[in-house]
C-alpha cells in the first residue's frame, strides 16, 4: 500500500524555473496531502495523502507489460480509466515495468537535505532574480515540523522562502514553527460563505478567516509578505456576493493588494490520470479557460474598495 504522510510527508513533485509562485525564478517543493478538497483544484495530486499510481495515456505506447506484469489483473484497455483503481493494491510493480514512463508513482519520501541539495543547483537563478523557495502542495504547513527544519535549511542557505497555504492549519504552531522562517506567505481565500465552503471546499472556513486576520495583525509590521490570493473559478468563486464579501473582509482587516488568479481547465486531465471521475460535462463553464473580461470584471470588486490587483 502508499505511504502515509500522517507518518512521513512525501512531495509530488519539485518544480524548477518557475515564475508563477512568487517573486523572481523559484524552485516550488509539492506536498502531497491537503485538508481541502476544492472541486476545482488544480494539483488533485497532491490531495491525498498517499502515494499515487498515475497514468499518462498520451505516452502510453500499448505494449503491454503493465497488463503482464499487474498481479491482481487491475490493468487492461477495457477500463474506464485504464487501471481498475478498485482492484489496485498499489504495489506499484507496473511502474518500473513500463518502457515510456506512462506509469508513474506520485509521492515519495525526501529527508530535508536532499531538498535542499536539489534546490541549490538553482541558487545562481535565484541570486540574479530575486527568487527563492516556495513551498506548496497540498498544504505544507499539515508538517509542522518538517516543514520547519526546511524552511531553517533554506534560510541557513540565505535563500528566499515563501509559503503557499489555504490557512487551515493549527495557528499557534504555525507562528512558533514556520512564520519566524518564512519571507511571504501566500494565502488562498476562495468563499466567504461558510455553507457554500464547504460545499465546494468540504471543510468549514472558520478556521481560514481567522488564521488570515491574525496573521494580517502580525504582517502590518512588516516581518513578512501576506498576500491573500482568490482563485477565479467561474460560477463559484466569482458570483457579485462572494467577490463583494471577499472584498469588505480584506478592507476590513486592512489588506493593500490581492492577487487574483485566473481560472484554466488543465485539472481535467490530470483527473483522469489518476483514476477520478471529471464531475463536469464537457459544455459546462469550468471546462473552458477565462477570458480577460472577466478578470477584469473581478478586479473591479477590489478597486472599489482601494485594493491594488496583482
Amino acid at each position: 500500500m502508499g505511504v502515509s504522510l500522517e507518518k512521513q510527508p512525501l512531495i509530488a513533485e519539485i518544480k524548477g524555473n518557475s515564475l508563477d509562485d512568487g517573486p523572481g525564478i523559484r524552485s516550488v517543493v509539492f506536498f502531497k496531502g491537503c485538508p481541502l478538497s476544492c472541486k476545482w483544484c488544480h494539483n488533485p495530486e497532491c490531495i491525498s495523502a498517499c502515494q499515487e499510481l498515475q497514468y499518462d495515456r498520451e505516452k502510453c505506447i500499448g505494449c503491454g507489460r503493465c497488463i503482464e506484469t499487474c498481479p491482481e489483473k487491475a490493468i487492461g484497455k477495457g477500463n474506464q480509466f485504464y487501471i481498475d483503481r478498485e482492484h489496485c493494491s498499489s504495489c506499484f510493480e507496473c511502474s518500473p515495468a513500463c518502457p515510456s514512463g506512462a506509469l508513474t508513482v506520485i509521492g515519495r519520501y525526501w529527508q530535508q537535505e536532499e531538498i535542499v541539495k536539489h534546490v541549490l543547483r538553482d541558487k545562481p537563478f535565484f541570486d540574479n532574480s530575486g527568487g527563492g523557495v516556495t513551498l506548496s502542495g497540498g498544504e505544507p504547513s499539515q508538517f509542522i515540523d518538517y516543514t520547519g527544519e526546511l524552511l531553517k535549511a533554506f534560510k541557513e542557505k540565505n535563500i528566499h522562502t515563501l509559503v503557499e497555504t489555504s490557512g487551515y492549519f493549527d495557528i499557534s504552531l504555525f507562528n512558533e514553527k514556520i512564520l519566524p522562517l518564512t519571507d511571504a506567505i501566500y494565502f488562498d481565500i476562495k468563499l466567504i460563505d461558510r455553507e457554500e465552503h464547504r460545499r465546494y471546499c468540504g471543510v468549514d472556513n472558520s478556521l481560514i478567516l481567522e488564521n488570515l486576520a491574525e496573521l494580517q495583525s502580525i504582517a502590518r509590521f512588516g516581518r513578512f509578505e501576506l498576500l491573500p490570493r482568490i482563485p477565479l473559478v467561474p460560477g463559484i468563486t466569482t458570483t457579485t456576493a462572494n467577490l463583494r464579501a471577499i472584498a469588505f473582509f480584506l478592507e476590513q482587516h486592512r489588506f493593500k493588494k490581492v492577487s487574483l488568479l485566473p481560472y484554466n481547465p488543465l485539472w481535467g486531465d490530470k483527473l483522469y490520470s489518476l483514476g477520478k471521475p471529471d464531475p463536469y460535462p464537457a459544455d459546462h463553464p469550468l471546462r473552458n479557460w477565462q477570458n480577460q473580461k472577466e478578470i477584469e470584471t473581478a478586479g473591479e470588486f477590489f478597486h472599489r474598495r482601494r485594493l491594488k490587483t496583482v
